[in-house]
């Protein structure tokens, strides 16, 4: 068991908003509201203290993939978004033949019940040709409710979202069934109409898949699936902040209108995150990473991030001018309820696991705790 700590004197970002000169108190894995006669002081003055990041939406790092590794890959890949703030990270999966999707998803499933992911999440193949993105075209399919539960029930209970295109055949069904099952319906990579999304939302989605990207633009005469999405209060948007995904004007309008509490930073990041340029596999697609971008290397589409949660928690605050409140909402308590874990992780709150990530005045990263033990250790280095 870790010593107790009190971390002190940071400005601290609680559910009720900045608390200057503020202490977090940490007794073994998780918050406390009062410290042991033997707790540890760390002062953290001039820093800030926000909870752990949660991301919904990643398909690996360090080199590694979580859409067809091995134990060890997914391990890499968690231990390098852990080292850039990223606590809880449900790993994505991509197209691929159904009987191999169905076998990863029972090897995720083991390292979710060790507690190393919060879950999985099937990005395809039940999604658009017309709005593939970097997806093998030849592996797409129709969403099949029988297949859809083939899928969920590999996953042994862990299953946590999945990404469908609505419009195609099936595909309404298979969002009720996802919905009965307590899988988040996603809608994403689809070439619907704005009815036909209205329709999917009526049937039990409840996130759009990195919102804008792989979807018709929005438009005057036919608004399509983003004026929907981001209109309808049952629907969480993720964002991908990266600078290459969205143009800040086309972030500003999302949490315009969607409002803080409807938004999910996420990175969709790839193997190369935290990793550096090269070439790459995304699932069967090989990928160039040039100056950080990741590109199919036929057809040259966007190939997922390789982007790290605290790269967009700065941006978002010192680019896009978001207040930090908004930012940890976003990056932090908005996707932890999403996964149903919020009475755990989200927030800074007794009770809770202390999993939390400091910040120096220019919102650079230097720490990480995960359930009471630094990660990365504020006073090294």
């Amino acid at each position: 068991m870790a010593p107790s700590k009190v971390l002190a004197g940071a400005r601290v970002v609680l559910p009720t908003g900045t608390v200057d000169g503020g202490r977090v108190i940490v007794d073994g894995t998780r918050i406390a509201d009062t410290a042991p006669p033997d707790a540890e002081t760390v002062e953290l003055g001039g820093h800030w203290v926000v909870p752990g990041f949660v991301d919904l939406h990643n398909h690996g790092g360090g080199g590694a993939s979580f859409a067809g590794g091995t134990h060890e890959d997914i391990l890499t890949g968690v231990r390098t978004h852990r080292l850039h703030g990223t606590t809880t990270v449900v790993a994505s999966a991509v197209t691929g033949d159904l009987d191999f999707l169905a076998r990863h998803a029972g090897m995720l499933a083991e390292l979710a019940q060790q507690g190393d992911i919060a879950g999985i999440h099937f990005e395809g193949p039940f999604i658009s040709p017309c709005r593939k993105g970097a997806h093998d075209e030849q592996l797409l399919r129709d969403p099949d409710p029988a297949e859809v539960r083939k899928l969920i029930d590999a996953a042994h209970g862990h299953a946590k979202m999945m990404t469908l295109a609505t419009e195609l055949p099936g595909g309404l069904d298979s969002v009720r069934l996802l919905a009965e099952h307590g899988v988040i319906a996603a809608v994403g990579h689809t070439d619907a109409s704005y009815e036909q999304t209205l329709q999917a939302i009526d049937a039990g989605a409840t996130v759009a898949t990195h919102l804008f990207n792989a979807m018709p633009p929005l438009g005057h005469r036919s608004p399509g699936p983003i004026t929907a999405l981001l209109e309808d209060e049952r629907i969480t948007v993720e964002l991908i902040d990266d600078g290459t995904h969205l143009h800040p004007a086309a972030l500003q309008l999302a949490f315009h209108h969607a409002g803080a509490a409807r938004v999910a930073f996420i990175t969709d990041a790839m193997d190369a995150a935290g990793f550096g340029d090269g070439r790459y596999m995304l699932g069967p697609m090989e990928v160039e990473v040039a100056d950080g971008v990741a590109r199919l290397v036929e057809g040259g589409s966007i190939a997922g991030s390789t982007l790290t949660l605290d790269r967009a928690f700065k941006r978002a605050v010192t680019v896009d001018g978001l207040p930090v409140e908004d930012v940890v909402a976003a990056i932090s308590a908005n996707p932890a309820r999403l996964l149903g874990l919020d009475d755990r992780i989200g927030s800074l709150e007794a009770g809770k696991y202390a999993d939390l990530v400091v910040l120096d005045s220019g919102f650079d990263l230097v720490g990480v705790m995960r359930r009471g033990a630094w990660v990365v250790d504020p006073r090294v280095g």
